[in-house]
């Protein structure tokens, strides 16, 4: 697979895919949606709660911590995770313009 050439697309362009790359896994959604439930911090819970080795839970928290949806604060030797509100609120607007750019101008469920 060849490198992907990202200096040909916006800023705006790059960071959206980035974002819609790290949220394309079906346990790093899960782990969002578990976050958002529980309104508060979290840590072993993922575990129980999701069914996946600790591990691999790992490694999606930090692709979601990368992109900065989640945050952690560390109190001895666990990690407690929550959403970061900054940048949930930013992610959430980025999403917004995007899909409110399409207007339509067809009627039914045929355009072309």
């Amino acid at each position: 697979m060849g490198v992907t050439r990202t200096d040909l697309f916006t800023e705006e362009q790059n960071t959206l895919a980035q974002i819609a790359k790290a949220l394309a896994h079906p346990a790093r959604i899960a782990i969002i949606q578990y976050l958002l439930e529980a309104n508060a911090c979290v840590n072993g819970d993922l575990v129980q709660e999701l069914g996946l080795a600790q591990a691999t839970i790992s490694q999606h928290l930090k692709e979601l911590k990368t992109i900065g949806i989640i945050q952690g604060t560390i109190e001895g030797v666990s990690v407690n995770y929550c959403i970061n509100p900054v940048k949930w609120n930013e992610i959430d607007a980025m999403f917004q313009a995007f899909f409110n750019k399409y207007k339509s101008s067809c009627k039914g469920d045929s355009c072309c």
